[in-house]
């Protein structure tokens, strides 16, 4: 059995099949879907999203906003999805350090919320492009 995923955004239905298994970054910590699992809306933090299909994982990038998980279908709204097959690996490493650089600068409130919420849209890109070096290396050293 398998759960039907939708992930729409302001302008199109960014993805929408079926998987096995997915692990969604909420505003509480990541939550795992499987068939079967209990109804529930949840707010989505800015993060990764690893999707589970015929054994091969994989990760987009979401960035903010809500599931609704009811009877086998996930639907997620957020205001921006990204893949990783959309995304240099030299352009997010060096993005993720000019928004490190600009938090750990920030000093007004506004500047603050501003250069947290860049920082973690880079940091959520960073992560899907590394996810599957890392996630191969767990796997790897999980057999031993």
């Amino acid at each position: 059995m398998s759960l039907q995923v939708s992930i729409l955004t302001p302008d199109r239905i960014f993805q929408n099949e079926e998987v096995e298994e997915l692990i969604l970054p909420t505003s509480t910590g990541q939550v795992g879907i499987l068939n079967g699992h209990a109804p529930l809306i949840t707010a989505l933090d800015i993060g990764p999203m690893i999707l589970c299909k015929k054994s091969n994982w994989t990760a987009l990038a979401l960035i903010g906003g809500f599931a609704l998980v009811q009877q086998n279908q996930v639907t997620i709204l957020v205001n921006e999805a990204v893949a990783a097959s959309s995304i240099e690996r030299k352009e997010a490493e060096k993005a993720l350090e000019e928004t490190m650089n600009r938090l750990n600068q920030a000093s007004g409130e506004k500047e603050k919320v501003e250069a947290t919420f860049a920082f973690k849209r880079a940091r959520a890109r960073y992560q899907i492009v590394q996810w599957k070096k890392l996630f191969n290396f767990y796997c790897l050293y999980s057999l031993w």
